[in-house]
């Protein structure tokens, strides 16, 4: 019997968020493909995705390169609706996204499906759409095994959230080692609260949109000191799977490099031992002197950029000269994203980024910021 809710699923699982692409910006099929069977022989299943990943690009590269290729009960597939993507939706679009969701992915019923991205601008459209009921519809339907939400905000909120739905299955929070005592983001807090009313979580973000991956040095001596032949990435994975109450923890490869990597010390997992435990400790003190731009790349913001600024991109660029202290290179990062696209003084700050952004980041003021520097 199961100690918690989703206890026997593997602990590493594959986020559909940050596939290959081709030189056309659209997915990498054959690549994707590769990689979903290498998880799949690993004795992996956990797959997740969006209905505005990659503009539902993402849910029909699930149904390429997983659900027309496996037997359907060999996986497990979830996604997500966003009752508030785009100017235009209502409460009849929202829930149209779960129809359109079964179509793109082929997959017949979701085994989790979530209520996307609540934060504290739009965690009232769920109630005010009646989506909470409408996924509990769904279920007793068949076309949903397990319902829950991915969530944004401040522990105040989510205890608000629990409180008023406590049928909600599990929740979905970004944890990771650096943002643990982040105010910004809360991870301890809310991973708290959510145990507090006995649910179990789901991980995003735990190698925060790829940073890290590559840490500061002061972070990569400490980890080194203990293992140097482990990457950077398995400390964070690893900080998140060792938790209790994780049903898994989704990691957004891009490649089949990342993928092996990912495999070799999750296929067979083993929790932090106390010394690496303590290794963790000292690299989340380093992390905190660090003020880098907390971006994770999700590219929410850049949706409905009516400038078409690739934000991500340049946030990247200024935190390499932030974080490594490589200046040249960032700004060459900065003009290469910016040579075909909105530069960071082209913002009109007329503030749909900072509503859309998941990392409550000021946007606007961080722009500007790049902007100065870069000087455009």
């Amino acid at each position: 019997m199961e100690k918690y809710f989703g206890e026997a699923i593997p602990k590493l699982g594959f986020g559909l968020m940050r596939l290959p692409k081709e030189a056309s910006g659209k997915i990498n099929i054959e690549h994707t493909k590769k990689m979903v069977d290498m998880f799949m022989q690993a004795g992996l299943s956990y797959f997740d995705t969006a209905y505005v990943y990659d503009g539902g690009d993402s849910e029909l590269a699930a149904k390429a390169a997983l659900v027309e290729r496996y037997p359907r009960e060999s996986f497990t597939l979830a996604t997500k609706l966003c009752a508030w993507a785009g100017d235009n939706c209502d409460e009849q679009k929202a829930k149209q996204q779960f129809f359109t969701s079964l179509e793109r992915t082929g997959a017949g019923y979701f085994d989790y499906y979530l209520l996307h991205a609540l934060q504290a601008g739009n965690y009232r459209k769920y109630d005010e759409y009646h989506i909470w009921d409408f996924a509990k519809e769904q279920k007793a339907k068949g076309l949903i095994k397990h319902w829950g939400f991915s969530f944004h905000a401040s522990p105040e909120i989510l205890d608000e959230i629990l409180t008023d739905h406590p049928d909600a299955e599990f929740v979905q929070l970004q944890l990771n080692y650096a943002d643990w005592e982040n105010p910004d983001v809360a991870s301890r807090a809310n991973y708290e609260v959510a145990r507090k009313h006995g649910k179990s979580i789901i991980v995003m973000e735990p190698v925060k949109g790829g940073a890290l991956a590559d840490p500061p040095k002061e972070v990569k001596e400490i980890l080194n000191a203990v293992d140097s032949h482990a990457s950077y990435a398995s400390w964070a994975i690893r900080f998140a799977a060792s938790l209790e109450g994780i049903i898994t923890v989704l990691s957004g490869m891009s490649n089949v490099e990342q993928m092996a990597d990912n495999l070799s010390y999750m296929r067979n997992f083993k929790p932090l031992d106390a010394r690496e435990q303590q290794a963790i400790q000292k690299a989340q003190e380093a992390m905190g002197s660090v003020r880098s731009i907390p971006c994770t790349a999700c590219h929410y913001c850049t949706a409905g950029c009516p400038q078409h600024i690739p934000i991500p991109e340049i946030f990247a660029a200024r935190n390499k000269q932030i974080i490594h202290g490589q200046i040249e290179s960032g700004k060459a990062d900065y003009f290469k994203a910016t040579a075909n696209a909105g530069k960071a003084s082209d913002c009109i700050s007329c503030g749909q980024c900072v509503r859309a952004c998941p990392q409550q980041i000021e946007v606007i003021g961080k722009l500007k910021e790049c902007a100065e520097v870069f000087g455009g």
